[in-house]
């Protein structure tokens, strides 16, 4: 019976594994890069060093304002956009910083801000849109909703809080100017020799 029930079981594995690794079989790395990079090129206009003011609704109802700087390029070929917030407060000091990486899976045909920040790590639903984008941290049945338009030079941000059955509650807002063009991520790479 014993020896039955595994022969059933190896032969269904037999059939189905094959099927699964054909389905799941990997393209071409020179294509999936290539896919990447055209999925980032609608995002090139966060490229550059950004700098102005923002504020955060911190836990106790009182507004934090900093001076907020975003330095954002490309990695891997383009197929990865790499961001680094840092955000000041009166005296100078980084009162917030976070790093992420915003990237695209041709698979799903979705992208990923993954990203770093107070101490909390997470994957979030990016959606990229004419002149800028959104994305979201789901908190149970609540989430953060981020939403930034990009225009002229000019980067608008905000957070809201969405509560189910209550109307959004602005907890974040920067406005950033284009400060300039930047190398990195990509300079100082180590050469061969």
């Amino acid at each position: 019976m014993v020896q039955r029930c595994l022969t059933s079981i190896f032969v269904v594995l037999a059939v189905i594994i094959p099927r699964l690794s054909v389905a799941e079989a990997p393209q071409d790395p020179a294509q999936l890069i290539a896919l990447q990079k055209d999925a980032m090129t609608p995002l090139n206009f966060m490229n550059g060093v950004w700098k102005g003011p923002a504020w955060v609704m911190l836990p106790s109802g009182e507004k934090k304002n900093v001076t907020q700087t975003e330095r954002i390029g490309p990695f891997l070929d383009g197929s990865v956009k790499v961001i680094e917030g840092r955000g000041y407060d009166e005296a100078g000091t980084v009162a917030f910083n976070a790093f992420g990486t915003v990237s695209f899976d041709p698979n799903t045909k979705t992208y990923t801000l993954h990203s770093y920040a107070m101490g909390r790590v997470g994957d979030f639903a990016f959606t990229p849109a004419a002149g800028g984008y959104t994305w979201e941290i789901p908190m149970g049945p609540n989430k953060i909703r981020y939403t930034a338009n990009v225009k002229d030079g000019k980067w608008n941000e905000v957070g809201d809080m969405i509560v189910p059955g209550k109307e959004p509650m602005r907890i974040f807002e920067m406005n950033l100017v284009r400060a300039g063009d930047t190398d990195w991520p990509s300079a100082g790479a180590i050469p061969p020799k």
